[in-house]
């Protein structure tokens, strides 16, 4: 018991300072992508501006926990698939603006669904916030990601760029490397056991 009353402190500050870096990050992504003017031809990167402000606001409301990682391995993927995608830029011209702003709202519409299941279990450090099962969660094991994917693929086709397919790339091998840390830590609850024995594929139903 006084081990566990030791870590709790240390817990709760990783817990906070995991929200400060990423509400930072998060301004300097605004100062970057908002545009001077607002029009027709170059309101598609508000789209990603807001997608990944939701991310933001249900990271700072989330309820806190002492079951948090501690690993810091699982610290530096967490940190690479939040942060990384943050480094994207505007990009050259569209390949196609309406289908990349489709595919946004559709991203959008996945990992905005995933965190209403979530609420404030949402976290972006492999923690046990409570194992939730409702909404997409019955489709995939990690929808919010799935969204995510979606949304970046949206982007690529408004804003190409070599960086912004250097970025995403890298973002998404550090999503995957964290659903494996994610699930690591959540398959110690038996309900988790349960979820993952009833809903089998993680981010695309019949593939993986």
């Amino acid at each position: 018991m006084a081990l566990v009353a030791a870590l709790a402190g240390p817990k709760r500050f990783l817990d906070l300072l995991e929200q400060v870096a990423v509400l930072a990050l998060y301004s300097w992504l605004v100062l970057r992508l908002w545009p001077a003017e607002i029009s027709l031809s170059n309101w598609y990167p508000l789209l990603l501006v807001l997608s990944e402000g939701l991310v933001v606001v249900l990271l700072l409301i989330r309820k806190p926990t002492n079951q948090i990682s501690i690993n810091g391995l699982d610290w530096a993927v967490a940190a690479g698939g939040t942060f990384a995608v943050l480094l994207v830029g505007k990009g050259g011209e569209p390949l196609h603006a309406p289908l990349g702003a489709f595919l946004i709202l559709m991203g959008l519409v996945i990992h905005v669904g995933a965190k209403l299941s979530l609420r404030r279990s949402f976290g972006v450090v492999p923690a046990n916030r409570g194992v939730k099962v409702g909404g997409f969660y019955q489709l995939v094991r990690h929808p919010m990601y799935a969204g995510y994917m979606l949304t970046h693929i949206g982007y690529l086709f408004v804003a190409p760029s070599v960086w912004n397919v250097a970025v995403y790339a890298g973002a998404w091998a550090f999503l995957i490397a964290r659903i494996y840390a994610e699930e690591r830590v959540l398959s110690a609850d038996p309900e988790y056991q349960v979820f993952k024995s009833r809903v089998r594929y993680r981010l695309i139903p019949g593939v993986f």
